[in-house]
């Protein structure tokens, strides 16, 4: 990563390659090559769209921020670097949980039955 300076997202993309490595998972180094991005590069995704492209139970994963516009109708897992307070409390009415890259990344550490949301 080029010209980052924020030192938490430059660990967390060391950690999220090497766990692509021990666990023979590509999953976590096209994660990490997302939020390498250029800060007006990395996605922005509303509840709305998280919704709509999910089905209940399942895990998502925006590099990202989650925004709140929108309703989230079913129970949904989703993990990114940040979420608005409203997304946050949507999701949670909704039955569904929010992770940080690192916790998801302990709880299902082959990344399977996981969707990436840009």
């Amino acid at each position: 990563m080029k010209n980052k300076s924020n030192l938490q997202l430059l660990e967390l993309a060391r950690l999220l390659r090497k766990a692509s490595k021990d666990n023979e998972a590509p999953i976590w180094v096209t994660i990490s090559r997302a939020i390498s991005r250029p800060r007006k590069n990395i996605a922005q995704v509303n509840i709305r769209r998280i919704s709509r492209f999910t089905k209940d139970g399942e895990t998502v994963v925006v590099p990202g921020k989650v925004l709140g516009t929108g309703v989230v109708d079913h129970k949904v897992t989703v993990a990114a670097l940040g979420f608005s307070n409203s997304a946050r409390e949507k999701i949670r009415i909704a039955g569904g949980k929010c992770f940080t890259f690192l916790d998801l990344l302990e709880s299902n550490p082959k990344g399977t039955h996981v969707k990436i949301m840009r």
